[in-house]
């Protein structure tokens, strides 16, 4: 999950309020000392996290809970609110309203820049665009050959001439035909720092280019500095948004995060991973949710989409509730499942389930066990996927020595199966909630093996 750390400290300070018995100014107190030291492992700027907690501090003393919420409850949503607003309030999206519509990429070497412009190609390919790439690094040697090897993956075109060492000259001669795509992300050179020869560069392209958005890749690896470097760049080229790479893999991200939310160059993305997907529109309150371990809807839907169309879903779901539900459906399932993401990326998604505190560990083997059982299905006849329920010892013992795993494991596979059967039976049946609670636990036992909830 992305600031880990920081999620998991502020996971642990509303677990003490919700086992608080009064709200006083004590609890108040130690609320607003764990917040501040939460935020401040993750690098944020200590004159921002003493704002921000003042506000936190003062709200909860002077606002009654509404109607309908207890006060606990009412202090959870005033953190809420405040980590929303001090990260960016209600975001900011990029709407493609003109063609072709151009996205200038900027930043220093070292940030990620050409990775992300292929995250972002991919985004926008994604719905439905008619994308194009333009290399205008020309200091970098491997620039074009990076760029050209990324969009072959995600099969975008990408323009550039690795010979020519003016950017002017390139973009010119390229210009006509990137008028015949919806979407052009034009790749600049960076520098170990911001100096005059590359200011003077990025004025000329930008001129030239007169993108609609000029988006600035910040890697989150740099924590506060991030501030200046977004201010230089904003006035260099009127910056219009960061994206903020390598967020994923480092404690210091909230640095980058909370500096460039309070300049004029709002956070519009940020970087998840190292894969052509990894890459989310920065939506604050879905963020704030998923640290505080709510779960966030909207990526999950977002990454569902990805894995399995609308027809898919709602043909799954007519299945379930007519107690259809098979081998080839788990089969489906799973497949979709390894297309979202990994399991702990996912799970940090679902309401509830960042909450639960499930090791990291049982996550990885449930991962693998996810890739046996594809084998076991590989190894079975349409008839056994169709209707498992024929399958006996001997079928068990063939299907075995096909797909090279233990016996144990088709069986575990076939228990999987018809626990996930009865549970849909269940659901359908509307079973007491004594039965469904029992039901829920055994799945969990069965269907998760090795994990502990605490």
């Amino acid at each position: 999950m992305v600031l880990d750390k920081l999620g998991s400290s502020l996971k642990n300070t509303l677990e003490k309020i919700a086992k608080s018995v009064f709200v006083d100014d004590k609890l108040i107190n130690e609320l607003v000392k764990e917040i501040q030291r939460a935020l401040l492992s993750a690098d944020v700027n200590v004159k921002l996290v003493f704002s921000m907690t003042s506000k936190i501090k003062e709200r909860i003393k002077k606002e009654q809970a509404p109607p309908g919420l207890t006060q606990k409850e009412h202090l959870v949503h005033i953190v809420y609110e405040e980590l929303v607003e001090f990260l960016g309030g209600e975001g900011h999206k990029i709407a493609v309203n003109s063609t072709p519509f151009k996205i200038m990429m900027v930043g220093l070497f070292g940030s990620g820049k050409t990775t992300t412009s292929a995250k972002l190609a991919r985004f926008f390919q994604k719905r439905a665009y008619k994308i194009a790439m333009i290399q205008l690094d020309v200091w970098r040697p491997a620039a074009f050959e990076q760029m050209r090897q990324l969009g072959s993956q995600i099969n975008v075109p990408v323009f550039g001439n690795p010979k020519e060492k003016d950017p002017i000259k390139i973009y010119k001669s390229f210009e006509k035909q990137l008028k015949e795509y919806d979407v052009v992300i034009v790749d600049t050179a960076g520098r170990d720092a911001l100096s005059d020869e590359l200011i003077e560069e990025l004025n000329k392209i930008n001129k030239l280019v007169k993108a609609q958005e000029r988006l600035l890749v910040i890697s989150a690896d740099i924590g506060q500095a991030a501030e200046a470097q977004a201010a230089a760049f904003h006035k260099t080229c009127s910056v219009t948004g960061v994206i903020i790479s390598k967020l994923d893999g480092t404690a210091k991200g909230g640095g980058s995060l909370s500096a460039c939310a309070i300049t004029n160059a709002n956070v519009k993305f940020i970087g998840v991973g190292e894969k052509i997907n990894d890459l989310e529109e920065f939506n604050p309150k879905g963020f704030v949710s998923r640290l505080l371990g709510m779960g966030d809807i909207e990526a999950l839907l977002e990454k569902a989409k990805d894995a399995m169309t609308e027809e898919d879903a709602e043909d799954m779901g007519r299945k379930f509730l007519k107690g259809e539900f098979n081998l080839i459906d788990l089969y489906e399932q799973m497949q979709a499942m390894k297309k979202m993401g990994p399991l702990n990326k996912i799970m940090d998604l679902i309401p509830g389930m960042g909450q639960m505190k499930i090791p990291k560990e049982a996550l990885t083997v449930q991962e693998g066990k996810l890739d046996r059982w594809k084998y076991i299905m590989d190894s079975m006849t349409k008839e056994e996927l169709e209707d498992p329920e024929t399958i006996g010892s001997s079928r068990a013992e063939r299907i075995s020595r096909g797909s090279g795993s233990k016996i144990s494991e088709v069986r575990e596979l076939i228990k999987q199966y018809k626990q996930s059967k009865k549970m849909m039976k269940m659901f359908k049946g509307g079973g007491s909630e004594k039965s469904m609670e029992r039901m829920m636990k055994k799945f969990q036992k069965g269907g998760m093996p090795g994990m502990k909830f605490k």
